[in-house]
């Protein structure tokens, strides 16, 4: 039995989307034309492929369906581009995940010249390094920035180089929250910031060296690179922020490090298909030739 591609189409509208109405825009069809494409998709695959709430949710079977579905439009991409070509006035299209520090910092100066060059049109996703490599196992890019060290099957990972994380705070802040010492008992009243509930560097940190959950201290959820450190800038709370951004203000005495213990230096690796096609042969090149010269510099 084959797929059909405008009900497949539809399906895929609906799951990115989570809407059938924002579908049916996107389709330049109508609502009820995206509803009729969606039963009938489900009546011949024997399964319920969303669930109709408010907004609209993929089922198991409509998760493994979208996996596969994605994976096929990359693949036909891929295929386009390396039989046809394109001309110099078109753009190449490629997906990749990254880590949200990477792109504040080191990623877009690292590319910028071959996107430029070759005419590459870049479509980021952004996701913690160690969840990037779970959107390149399931189709959504072509290749990923990730933690993990271990390729998937059919795929390289090759390590590009680490980012150094260091405990910081402004002297305003230490003045204020350390006067009497940073010890275990003052870690428990000072403010923190931590990027997001996924990520675990900084109470791995306190855990590890002072013993404390994260539920032991106060602390802010700030999830966006930038402003991220930028809270650690205004003097909002103490954080593990990489050196990129950190390194001329250590140097001015406008930032403290002040856990040297707690530094936490994170591997990256570039992970992509083991077949490439041109234009994702090329943006490899650059990434293994040139991340390092970004990566791994000290304060």
């Amino acid at each position: 039995m084959a797929l059909n591609s405008k009900y497949c189409d539809a399906f895929l509208a609906v799951a990115e989307t989570q809407s059938f109405d924002a579908a049916a825009k996107v389709l330049n069809i109508t609502a009820s034309a995206v509803t009729l494409r969606m039963q009938s998709l489900e009546k011949s695959l024997g399964q319920v492929l969303i669930m109709r709430e408010r907004p609209c949710k993929v089922t198991p079977a409509g998760q493994t369906l979208m996996e596969h579905l994605q994976q096929q439009r990359l693949r036909e991409q891929q295929l386009l581009q390396q039989l046809h070509g394109l001309g110099t006035e078109e753009f190449k299209v490629l997906h990749v995940a990254t880590n949200a520090d990477s792109l504040a910092t080191w990623l877009l100066p690292t590319l910028s010249e071959i996107l430029l060059q070759e005419n590459i049109s870049l479509k980021l996703q952004v996701a913690d390094q160690s969840q990037t490599h779970m959107l390149l196992e399931t189709g959504k890019v072509n290749a990923c920035i990730s933690s993990h060290a271990q390729a998937m099957k059919g795929c390289q990972a090759q390590r590009i180089g680490s980012m150094r994380y260091r405990m910081v705070a402004t002297p305003v802040f230490i003045q204020r929250w350390f006067s009497q010492g940073i010890h275990r008992e003052s870690l428990r009243k000072a403010p923190a910031i931590i990027y997001n509930a996924q990520d675990q560097m900084h109470s791995h940190a306190l855990l590890t060296h002072y013993g404390l959950s994260q539920h032991s201290y106060p602390f802010h959820y700030i999830p966006a690179s930038t402003a991220f450190a930028e809270a650690v800038f205004a003097g909002l709370g103490y954080g593990l922020v990489p050196d990129f951004q950190i390194a001329h203000r250590i140097q001015q005495n406008t930032l403290v490090e002040i856990l040297p213990a707690c530094r936490t230096d994170i591997d990256l690796y570039w992970h992509h298909w083991k077949q490439q096609f041109p234009v994702l042969k090329q943006l490899t090149q650059v990434i293994l030739q040139q991340a390092e010269q970004h990566l791994n510099s000290p304060c």
